[in-house]
């Protein structure tokens, strides 16, 4: 990490929450609140996700986005890709026009049949090229979820809230598993393009294992555009649109991009994971975020038609 980042970026380590004294876990979520105001990033250690697991997963998805585009078109088109195989340019920052210049594939949460919620998601679809992908790819999904889950009881904790308040909002949430391949630039590509535009992401927080190639970076209060690389064995936590709809805007959305290589034109590959709360969940404003400075400024608004307004405005759904 750069000396400019790291004076910016808080890294915190989980395991002063999670097996911490009170005063630890007291000191963890302040940080973590602080982070998310401050920056909007935070790096987080200690999490017990297992390298290997990481890394077998990088390996499964490379060979799936080597495969010949006609092959991975198989996987494409399910619900908006809700699920499965996005293709090339497909996926814009809200108010661009450009594709962003990636390919991406969804894994989303799998429900025992007869679950509640079983109908409202789409079922994962999965190569059958990768054989081992179904099983790596889900061992991940869960254990990012028991990450996102932990850092949600910090900063409801720190908020004065019931400890699950957010927790509760992702139990057997939309949360997604996206496997993004950037691949290298070339002439065929949009000039105006860029690996992914200038944007915030839609849901509560969003967690990133270390990428294989840097690009990531954040727009500080400043106006500043900050590189920010995980290092191996950290995971970059950020605001999403949710939280910061909720928080009536106390803890802000984080606007973030991935450049295009200045150096070696090579593919990068990213594993980011999207925390999103179950449809029918309510975004309501929370009482203590609003105040004579800061009135209400969002109705409430469910989940489920929060993430279609925005699919819609990313151009992955067209109304």
């Amino acid at each position: 990490m750069s000396t400019q980042t790291a004076s910016l970026v808080k890294t915190l380590n989980l395991k002063n929450f999670t097996h911490g004294t009170s005063e630890q876990r007291k000191e963890f979520a302040a940080e973590f609140e602080a982070g998310l105001k401050e920056t909007g990033f935070i790096i987080l250690e200690g999490h017990g996700v297992n390298t290997h697991l990481i890394e077998k997963n990088y390996e499964l998805w490379e060979k799936f986005f080597t495969l010949d585009t006609e092959i991975k078109q198989k996987y494409e088109g399910v619900e908006g890709g809700a699920r499965g195989y996005t293709g090339f340019g497909k996926e814009h920052a809200k108010n661009r026009s450009v594709g962003d210049l990636k390919e991406f594939f969804h894994v989303g949460q799998e429900l025992p049949v007869g679950h509640p919620l079983s109908s409202d998601y789409a079922a994962n679809v999965w190569p059958e090229e990768v054989a081992e992908l179904r099983q790596y790819a889900l061992n991940f999904y869960r254990e990012l979820e028991r990450v996102a889950r932990n850092m949600l009881e910090a900063l409801a904790i720190q908020m004065d809230l019931r400890p699950r308040f957010f927790a509760d909002m992702i139990q057997d949430g939309n949360s997604i598993l996206r496997a993004i391949h950037y691949p290298p630039l070339d002439d065929s590509m949009d000039k105006g393009g860029i690996r992914a535009g200038e944007h915030e992401d839609i849901n509560l927080i969003t967690l990133l294992v270390e990428s294989t190639a840097s690009g990531l970076e954040l727009l500080t209060h400043e106006g500043e555009w900050v590189p920010v690389k995980a290092e191996k064995g950290q995971i970059i936590v950020d605001a999403g649109d949710m939280l910061s709809r909720i928080t009536n805007e106390v803890i802000p959305a984080t606007t973030h991009r991935v450049v295009n290589p200045e150096g070696e034109n090579t593919s990068r590959y990213s594993m980011p994971f999207f925390v999103h709360p179950y449809p029918n969940s309510l975004l309501e404003t929370i009482p203590s975020c609003i105040t004579e400075d800061n009135p209400e400024k969002y109705p409430p608004i469910t989940a489920g038609d929060f993430l279609y307004e925005r699919l819609v405005e990313i151009g992955l759904i067209k109304k």
